[in-house]
């Protein structure tokens, strides 16, 4: 791709519009807001351009506390009652809007939290990169007083946007994927080589910060073994003792209880997500032989080479992350002894997926079509590909172009 022709946006000056709308719709409600996902994936950002808003709608600065405890000036305030005292020194007697970013640095912070949620005229925003930050006993403490925004990095939409590449969709989708969607890759496009370190750099701090701190993990080469092997079998189906079996052949012995603790751990810093099986004929959860995506492809590229850039299963993670940007709860279809790639399930009823890297091929589109054709319901049912063809209807069945379904 000529570099020149294309024309990049500050990374800051992308407005995430999906989620800022959420913030606008959910101001001045008793609830606590908690904006949770990935690392650098721009939920600072998003805080700071909501906390913008505000100002420039005649709230007054000394109405907004915003505090980043990732931030080294800040050190002092992870302690709760350091922290609890500053706020409340500060609080004014007209609203308040309290910004705590990456609030899961400080200890026992639920504490400080809840009494700040129960005060008048305080409207309380967090972030965190952990969902430990909702674990059990946090999520008893505030029940019922908070709602979660899950955040995700760029969508194809968005990277679109802020590369101003209107004009040629695969070309953008190409780069897409064979850089990152992470916002901050935007500065480095016009210096690629530089894109793997960064996203080395959030590599190490979620495996090392998030994970063999928290967690307190000895072994650190088979926690990095299990996250290659998830990256290096996206769209797969897994298990834990498939994990340790195949682990133990090449040397690095484990057993599922452990695979599973080291799984969970990933999936708690939003760097894979799991995607569970369910029976469409016997409308049931199903928990064995799950599938897992990984948050940015980016990083799967800085793991794994891009010798592995399977196009298929890359667009199939793509489209599971869209789902879930979305609102859908997403599930991996079971129709008698064939997959359906997605379920994606909201208040509205399913919607079934199968996504295909090309079905040109009369044997492969006949082969995409059957699972769907099985699921007698008239729920929608889509087939998405990267053909740049015309839409088609397959008696209900509507196949489309992905990325204009990805645009959408």
């Amino acid at each position: 791709m000529n570099k020149r022709q294309i024309t990049l946006i500050d990374s800051q000056k992308i407005p995430r519009e999906e989620y800022l709308e959420r913030l606008r719709n959910l101001k001045h409600k008793k609830l606590i807001k908690i904006v949770t996902g990935i690392r650098r994936c721009g939920k600072s950002t998003v805080l700071e351009m909501f906390r913008d808003e505000l100002l420039n709608n005649g709230v007054e600065e000394n109405q907004i506390i915003f505090i980043n405890f990732e931030d080294y000036e800040n050190k002092s305030l992870r302690n709760t009652d350091s922290l609890y005292d500053y706020i409340k020194q500060r609080l004014t007697s007209k609203m308040n809007y309290i910004f705590l970013d990456e609030v899961q640095r400080v200890e026992d912070f639920p504490e400080v939290v809840d009494s700040l949620y129960i005060k008048d005229n305080v409207d309380l925003y967090l972030t965190g990169s952990n969902s430990s930050l909702l674990s059990s006993e946090i999520a008893t403490l505030i029940s019922g007083r908070y709602v979660e925004i899950k955040m995700l990095p760029f969508s194809f939409k968005e990277f679109v946007k802020a590369t101003n590449q209107t004009e040629n969709f695969s070309s953008a989708y190409r780069q897409y994927i064979e850089t990152s969607s992470f916002p901050y890759v935007l500065e480095l496009l016009q210096t690629p080589q530089e894109i793997n370190a960064y996203l080395e750099g959030i590599y190490n701090t979620i495996l090392v910060k998030d994970i063999i701190d928290r967690k307190k993990i000895a072994d650190t080469n088979v926690l990095k073994s299990v996250t290659q092997f998830l990256f290096d079998n996206i769209g797969s189906e897994l298990s834990s003792k498939k994990i340790a079996d195949t682990l133990t052949s090449n040397g690095r012995k484990s057993d599922s209880k452990t695979i599973e603790k080291y799984v969970t751990s990933l999936e708690e810093s939003f760097i894979v997500y799991r995607a569970n099986r369910y029976n469409i004929k016997g409308k049931e959860y199903l928990k064995s032989l799950e599938k897992y995506y990984v948050a940015d492809i980016g990083l799967r590229n800085f793991m794994l080479g891009k010798k592995s850039m399977d196009v298929g299963h890359i667009l199939e993670n793509i489209i599971y992350l869209e789902l879930i940007r979305r609102g859908y709860s997403v599930y991996v279809g079971k129709i008698d002894d064939m997959e359906i790639d997605f379920v994606a399930q909201n208040s509205q009823g399913n919607t079934y997926i199968q996504v295909a890297a090309s079905v040109r091929d009369e044997n492969t589109l006949k082969r995409e079509l059957r699972s769907l054709q099985a699921v007698k319901d008239n729920y929608p049912k889509l087939l998405l590909t990267l053909d740049d063809d015309p839409e088609a209807d397959y008696d209900g069945i509507l196949r489309k172009n992905a990325l204009d379904w990805l645009k959408g």
